[in-house]
Formats: C-alpha cells, structure tokens, sequence
C-alpha cells in the first residue's frame, strides 16, 4: 500500500521514493497443521483425565472439552461459550452463536458423545449444582472457562505425555484437533469413494468456515491425504468427484 501510494506521489513529486520490492521480506503464512494420530488423541484425553482437581471435576471438564473438540473440529472458542441450553442432549445438537464472522451454526454430534456430555453434565451438576454461570463447561470455582487457561492446560497435558519437551512453548496446538477432524474427514470420504466435491460444503458448514476454499485447503495438510486427492482427480480424468 505504501509502495503504490509513493508511485502515485511521484507522478506529481519526482523526489518522492519509492520503497523497493522485497523490502520487507515477511509474507504471512498459514501454519502447517500437526495431525493427530488415534493414539496420541487418546493419551491426550488420558492424561487430561488424571489432571490434579480439589473438587474432583477439572479432569472431567477438560477431558471432555478436549474430546468434544477432536470429534466436531470446534474452535477453542466455541465449546467454551456454549451455554446449557446451547447443549441438546435429547437431539444431539449444539448451538454455536455467533463465533467467527459472527456466524451462528448448528453442530449435530454422533450418541456416543452424547453420552460422554450427559455423564459430565450429571457430575458437574453434582459437584457444583450453583454455579456462577450458565456455562455448560465450568471451572471448579463455578465459572466459565477461559480460553487462556485452557490453552494453558493443553500445554500442560501435552508436555506431560512428549508431544512438547519440558519447557517448549511451541508445538503441537489445541486448535491443531480441528485440523484434524477435518482430514480424517476427508480421508473417510476419499477412502471410501465418495464424491467429495459434493460433500465439501457440508463439511465447510459444519466447520462454520466462511468460505469453501477455507475447507479445501485441508486437501494439502498431509501427504496421504493430497495423493489420495491426486489417485481420484486422474481416475475420473480431471473431472470433480
């Protein structure tokens, strides 16, 4: 923008200059996402469930928030605002207000989950049946979880089972589930033949991307994934399938 703008100056100022091209090297660029496989997800859920827990429910609450993010791809952000009457145990939908792009979404989720957010939502309720909020995941003293200890957390459970050293402030990320979700996703459909391009909004929407081409962009995230994208592109001759 600068550049241009001094270009546009120098028409009527030859003194003004120009910046050069490359100047400032930085170009922004997505970072590669870390895909989880079956069994670190299920250290991560473990180790999370032996969290230290006065009360007795820190354990369950993280266990089951990291558990809901591994199997609907939700944002950090989003389970943390769900409030009770967000969460419909009878149906199996989730109600997630107003997150990214101010987007409102509904979130169906498989009766296995279900059943772990009913087994939390009965011990939450029994260990803290006046909390401070209507949260549906609650700290210990009653209050809704922030995304900053939560982030903390993760990096705790992860540094505990080595997906981080001791002291590493970088590596694998929480947000890293969602990546995940949505390759596996993806890897079930491919591997199975089904036209993904036809699914792909469905998976956009559930991820409550604003775009289609924030989904497509998975298709790069893991090499198993790209070739299997590739084997299908020259099976139908370049056509979409």
């Amino acid at each position: 923008m600068v550049r241009h703008f001094a270009q546009y100056r120098r028409a009527a100022d030859p003194r003004t200059e120009v910046p050069l091209q490359g100047l400032l090297p930085y170009a922004f660029r997505r970072k590669k996402p870390y895909i989880y496989s079956e069994d670190e997800i299920a250290r991560i859920l473990g180790a999370a469930r032996h969290l230290p827990s006065w009360k007795g429910l820190r354990a369950a609450t993280y266990s089951t928030l990291f558990g809901l993010m591994a199997v609907t791809g939700m944002r950090v952000c989003e389970p943390i605002a769900l409030d009770r009457e967000d969460v419909d145990l009878a149906r199996g939908i989730l109600v997630v207000r107003k997150t990214k792009f101010n987007k409102s979404r509904l979130v169906p989720v498989h009766e296995t989950t279900r059943e772990a957010l009913r087994r939390y939502a009965r011990l939450r309720d029994r260990i803290c049946p006046q909390p401070e909020t209507p949260s549906f995941f609650i700290s210990e003293e009653g209050t809704r979880l922030t995304e900053n200890v939560v982030q903390k957390t993760f990096v705790k459970v992860s540094r505990k089972i080595g997906l981080r050293g001791p002291q590493d402030s970088h590596g694998p990320r929480l947000h890293d589930l969602r990546h995940g979700f949505a390759v596996r996703t993806l890897l079930q459909w491919y591997r199975t033949g089904a036209n993904v391009e036809r699914h792909m909004p469905e998976l956009s929407a559930y991820l409550g991307h604003a775009h289609v081409n924030d989904t497509y962009w998975y298709l790069s995230a893991t090499p198993e994934l790209l070739q299997l994208a590739m084997q299908r592109f020259h099976a139908t001759g370049g056509r979409s399938s």
